[in-house]
Parts: structure tokens; sequence; C-alpha cells
């Protein structure tokens, strides 16, 4: 079973690389460990004794790059994926957006520069005294170095939860320009512009609002205003509005926003009842998907982490070109790259996402 052209072409976009230094392009050899990978997932190893019965670990300690098959004729493998299970370039697309992330991420923590003085030094005058003049330059160095790799670690997944959720049910993420959902005008004007969305469904009109939780801390007036209204664009533009919040705690403002998505005819989904309208809308094969690479990650670090207070011993030191964070009992090693075309904070911005990951 020969790919269609519309198959080949989002092939061809999840494995090229992004515009920066950092990204990955995904080669045969990390496209069959993929296959590999999707193929046991979905239980189907028996027809395909080319590949490992037990590939690597997706989620595990071995260096990222290294999670590759070799000596696999990749494209003739992936139809015959295909021909067992159609919609399998589906779950491709979205694994091998979530490998191109955290490949990015792996550069990102081997070359994020270590702060300079001026970036840091008028903040010393806030602790100047505590600790020795040294130590105080130490602490601000390190302190400034992982909000950086925080910063960039948010900014990265707001670029991947929203895209690979969307693609899972069968949807497409829209920016502004390009979006079909108008902004509602005041009586007697023009629609002043579209709106970003999170999901648009076009086979039966839904537009989806994806949220981890509503918190009670108030965001800035204007973004709060933003939320509220979407219910009303979407229904003026024809769409279903539809909430999904994952997380089950209540609050008023979570209260506020369902509310305002049923009065203008829409649907609200939250905790259980959001993954079960996932996985629903994402049929059998996608489904998966969800529940092994978004749903058990996120529910296992919830379920195990520390109470606030009550955090693990930290200690970050640096050895060489190696820095080692240790928490707890555990540590993370990670190889200082010097290569000069990755040390940069100024990140370009990703391709238009609804571009990069629909498979239609």
């Amino acid at each position: 079973m020969a790919i269609s052209k519309m198959q080949q072409a989002a092939l061809t976009r999840m494995r090229a690389g992004g515009n920066s230094a950092l990204d990955s392009s995904l080669d045969d050899e990390v496209c069959s460990y993929l296959i590999s990978i999707i193929v046991s997932d979905l239980g189907l190893t028996g027809s395909f004794p080319m590949l490992p019965s037990r590939p690597a670990a997706f989620f595990g300690k071995l260096p990222l790059k290294s999670l590759r098959l070799p000596n696999v004729d990749f494209l003739p493998t992936f139809e015959k994926l295909l021909k067992l299970r159609p919609d399998a370039d589906a779950y491709l697309a979205c694994l091998g957006k979530l490998h191109k992330a955290r490949l990015k991420y792996e550069s990102i923590l081997e070359s994020q520069p270590i702060p300079t003085l001026d970036q840091v030094g008028p903040r010393s005058l806030l602790q100047f005294g505590s600790l020795s003049p040294n130590a105080l330059a130490g602490l601000l160095f390190w302190r400034k170095w992982i909000f950086d790799l925080d910063n960039r670690a948010g900014q990265e997944t707001g670029y991947l939860f929203e895209p690979i959720i969307a693609a899972a049910i069968g949807g497409v993420p829209f920016s502004a320009g390009k979006s079909p959902i108008k902004r509602k005008p005041e009586k007697g004007k023009a629609s002043p512009g579209r709106r970003q969305v999170d999901c648009i469904r076009s086979e039966d009109k839904r537009a989806y609002e994806f949220k981890l939780r509503v918190t009670i801390a108030a965001s800035g007036q204007g973004r709060w205003g933003e939320e509220m209204t979407f219910p009303s664009d979407a229904e003026y533009s024809g769409y279903t509005p539809v909430l999904v919040v994952l997380d089950p705690t209540k609050n008023d403002k979570l209260t506020a926003l369902a509310n305002e998505f049923k009065e203008h005819r829409g649907e609200v989904y939250i905790g259980q009842r959001a993954w079960d309208h996932l996985e629903e809308q994402a049929g059998p094969t996608m489904s998966k998907f969800i529940e092994r690479y978004v749903r058990k990650p996120m529910q296992s670090v919830l379920k195990d982490a520390p109470k606030s207070q009550e955090l693990p011993d930290f200690l970050a030191k640096m050895k060489g070109n190696q820095i080692v964070l240790k928490v707890g009992d555990e540590e993370l090693r990670i190889q200082r790259s010097h290569r000069s075309d990755l040390q940069t904070g100024k990140e370009p911005l990703p391709d238009d996402v609804d571009e990069e990951m629909s498979t239609s």
C-alpha cells in the first residue's frame, strides 16, 4: 500500500527540522525506531519480524540521540503499518512531534548559556551581605540558569501540548491569521478580526479550548476577557465551543468559564470526563497515544510529586564540561556543548503549528 500524497506531505513535515540550530530532523533510522515503538504499542510485533519485539523505551534514561534503529527499510515498513492500521500516520505525526521536542530540549540543556554578570549583577543588592560576594555571585548564576531552562521548557511545551492533542482527536490548531473563528463584532460594526484556536474539528464544527487547569489566580484582565469571549466568538462563527480542562480542581473562575461555554451552546469536559472525551474522540488507535504519551506521564508525576512543604534535597555542580543535578538520591548528568551556533537564547518562532501538524 503506497502512501498518499497527503500522507507523504505530512511525513515530510514531521521529519523536517525547524528554523533553529537546536532543532533536529528525523532520518530513516530515527523514524524506524519510532515505527518500532508504534508497532509495539499497538500489539503488532508479530507482523513485523524485522523490528525488535521490545524496542528501547521511549521514556527512559538512554540519551535521546541514541534512539535509532539501523538496517530497517523505513518507508516499506511504514507502508505495511498503514495497511494494518490506516490511522497510524497520525500516531507517527504526534510521536515524531513529541520526539523532536524532547531532542530539542536535550540540546537546550546542553547549550543554554551560563548567565553573565551583566545579567544578574544588580540583583545582588537584594541579598548582598547574606553570603560572601563569591558565593552570592555563584547563587545568582545558578538561579538564573535554572530559571532560563524552566522558561524555555514552558515555551517548548506550549508549542507541543495543544498541537499533539489536536492531532490526536483529528483536529488542527489555527493561528489567528488563518482561523475560522471570527471575533463577534459590536452591534452595527464589522468583525474586529479572527482569533487563535487550540483545535478545530471541521467534520463536526467543534472549536476546542484545551487547558491543563483553570486557577483562581488572577491572570491579566485582558487575557481573562479573551478566555471568556471565546465561546461567544465560536458560536457566532458557526462552531460548537468545547472546553476541555484536565485538572478537576474546582474554583470560581473554572465555574464562570464553564457556565460561559454552556450559555453559548457549548460542551464542557473536566477531569476524568475530559480524558474520557479525548480518548473517545481520538478513536482506538490514537486513544492509545493519548493514554501512553500524555495522560500516564502527567498523572505519574502528579501522583508521585513531593509535597511543596517537603521538597527533596537538591544539589547542582559543574565538573568541566558536565553539569550534575542531584535530586534526592538520583542524578541527572548534562554534557555541555560549546558549539557557538547553539549558544543562544533567542529562538525563532516555530512554523505555524496548523501547517506542521496537519495530516489531512
